[in-house]
């Protein structure tokens, strides 16, 4: 899943190459008999909704909240998209074509967008006054898209009940350790994860987090010292920093807006290094992998042991 740095890139994206175009039209092929009757596009009667509240429309911005994109529209709505899984926004010249009695969009130049197999799972257009195209790809169909008041973002569902920015300023250190010991017998792990402590952070950060601050994954928040804490902390901040400037992380199926990979998993630690030596200066720990609340956990055996 998307991380904060992968939809932070994204939206760094959208900015530079959709800002200022006007929505023409809408399409997608999201259906499914689970969203009837709810604010998501995957009901078809909500889709001609929110159809008719973006067409016309100019892209002002955009901007970030936790894991979600916010598209900001000049009639004062905002497109909501919660990218999942395997989401991912694409930006660039289509064609829709009929195959096998079904309807798809095709990139028409050669390169990432046409040719990299990850981007060919396209869901959601949007065509734009420029000739070009705002694309959603999602291989296992499991984005939220929807749409809201701009001047009541505040108070939607879609946004409620996430954490504190990690990166903001006035998310200093003092902020970080309180929210955490708000769950001293939980596993910092799971801890990092939840996105009502600490908005934007998934399972790639958080192995990595864990790993510069030497914090075994299932070391209980409580009985971690305070210098460690403060080595997550700036690890943390670090970290994320890392994530946006290297483009993301594109272990999986992340792209950047123009179909193209981020670099961040050449600069992993621990995460999917199963086996292998630890890479900290005079460690002799190997990386292992265990389960931690259901999703993996990757550690050196050595200087992340657990207290």
């Amino acid at each position: 899943m998307p991380e904060l740095p992968e939809v932070q890139t994204t939206v760094d994206g959208i900015r530079a190459h959709a800002r200022g175009a006007v929505i023409t039209d809408v399409w997608t092929d999201y259906k499914s008999p689970f969203h009837t009757g709810k604010d998501n596009i995957k009901d078809p009667k909500f889709f001609r909704l929110f159809r008719k509240r973006v067409v016309g429309s100019c892209i002002c911005d955009a901007s970030r909240r936790a894991k979600n994109v916010l598209i900001h529209l000049s009639n004062g709505y905002t497109i909501i998209v919660h990218m999942k899984m395997t989401g991912h926004f694409l930006h660039g010249i289509y064609e829709k074509k009929k195959e096998v009695g079904k309807e798809v969009w095709v990139a028409q130049n050669p390169g990432p967008l046409r040719d990299d197999p990850f981007n060919r799972h396209i869901r959601l257009v949007f065509s734009l006054d420029t000739r070009a195209h705002l694309a959603l790809s999602d291989m296992r169909r499991f984005a939220k898209v929807t749409v809201e008041k701009s001047a009541h973002l505040h108070l939607s569902d879609h946004l409620s009940g996430s954490g504190p920015e990690p990166l903001d300023e006035s998310f200093d250190y003092h902020s970080f350790a309180t929210r955490l010991l708000h769950y001293p017998a939980r596993a910092i792990k799971q801890t990092l994860m939840d996105h009502t402590v600490i908005a934007g952070i998934g399972n790639i950060y958080s192995d990595e987090i864990l790993w510069h601050a030497g914090v075994h994954p299932l070391e209980k928040v409580g009985s971690i010292s305070p210098a460690k804490l403060r080595l997550a902390y700036t690890a943390m901040k670090q970290l994320l920093r890392d994530g946006i400037n290297f483009g993301g992380d594109s272990m999986s199926d992340y792209r950047n807006i123009l179909g193209e990979k981020g670099a961040f998993q050449g600069r992993h630690m621990a995460y999917q290094r199963v086996g292998e030596r630890c890479a900290r200066k005079a460690c002799r720990g190997t990386i292992a992998r265990i389960r931690v609340g259901g999703r993996s956990a990757h550690f050196c055996t050595v200087h992340q042991k657990k207290r």
